[in-house]
């Protein structure tokens, strides 16, 4: 008997739409499921937004330009994209109006809110290190010096602990928030280039993506940083999802172009539950909890080899993306 015949569903294409403008470069994601606004780090052009129901632009913020990601922090009523020139635009998220674009340093990355201090976490990989905002004034609070060029995601355990990857150390950092500084360093093999991660706060488990020549989803305990499983995900990770009520963890995985799920049966056991077809180079990802809607993002591109072209990621990785191919992908549940 088939899957489909005990009832189960698979993620499903229901919506590509191309937005237009030129150089379509991008980064990160995130999700106002409240308002059903997807903010996408549009690089050159900012930081747009995108209304999921009208599937239309609804605004780009002011002072946002070469945004490469964006934190959302309702219970303040902000939001704040973090841009390569190590600025950070702060908007009002309730009408999207700019409060302005303050200088941090010399380079930026990405966010990451922590809820148990109420303070934004910076990633600095060009400046080792991480810079601490109030996230509700946007004031500075403090740095950690991070051993490390290519820190990638970090997340929040909800008691004042971040878990910070460490791409080219193939190291996990955790940080306590309070302290501002590193209270561990946990080696990830035989997971490489930790990128995309989510944390279990419930479970106590952090879920880390690793690129590497063996792509994985590696689970770990986060009291200890004991691995607890490796689970085959597809090239090119950048997002990793947790949704909490169904226990369901997700993977964007751009090279291999699918959509990896598995189900947590219990904290140490998991099982494969879809890998689904997405397009190439979808690699960033925000899932809605409550409709289990998924977007991830994608332009055509190219290899121009006047250009130089980053064989890390892949043979063929485009540095090169044409107008008007930036694209929303909607993968619903069918």
């Amino acid at each position: 008997m088939s899957c489909l015949a005990h009832g189960q569903q698979f993620h499903r294409l229901t919506s590509a739409v191309v937005l237009p403008g030129a150089n379509p470069e991008w980064d990160y994601l995130a999700l106002d499921a409240a308002r059903n606004y997807l903010f996408i780090a549009r690089r050159g052009a900012g930081a747009v937004v995108y209304d999921t129901h009208a599937q239309k632009i609804v605004s780009v913020i002011a002072q946002s330009e070469d945004a490469n990601a964006i934190t959302l922090v309702p219970q303040f009523d902000r939001g704040y994209t973090t841009n390569n020139d190590g600025s950070v635009t702060a908007f009002e998220l309730s009408t999207l109006r700019s409060l302005g674009r303050m200088k941090i340093g010399e380079d930026a990355d990405a966010g990451f809110y922590d809820p148990a201090t109420g303070q934004l976490a910076i990633t600095m990989g060009d400046s080792r290190k991480l810079a601490f905002l109030d996230a509700r004034t946007g004031a500075p609070s403090g740095e950690v010096p991070i051993d490390s060029q290519k820190i990638d995601a970090a997340v929040a355990d909800g008691t004042g602990m971040l878990f910070v990857a460490l791409r080219d150390r193939n190291r996990i950092a955790r940080v306590d928030a309070r302290k501002h500084r590193v209270d561990a360093l946990w080696p990830t093999a035989p997971c490489e280039e930790p990128t995309g991660m989510a944390v279990d706060t419930v479970g106590r488990r952090l879920f880390v993506g690793c690129r590497g020549s063996r792509p994985v989803l590696a689970v770990f305990d986060t009291q200890n940083g004991r691995p607890v499983a490796m689970l085959d995900i597809g090239r090119g990770n950048d997002g990793v999802a947790f949704d909490a009520a169904a226990h369901r963890v997700y993977t964007s995985n751009g090279v291999d172009a699918n959509l990896v799920a598995y189900e947590q049966r219990s904290p140490d056991e998991y099982r494969l539950l879809e890998a689904t077809t997405t397009r190439p180079y979808a690699r960033t990802m925000a899932l809605d909890p409550a409709t289990k809607s998924i977007y991830l993002v994608t332009a055509e591109g190219t290899v121009d080899p006047t250009r130089k072209i980053n064989k890390t990621v892949a043979n063929f990785y485009p540095n090169r993306y044409f107008d008007d191919t930036f694209t929303v992908l909607t993968y619903e549940l069918k």
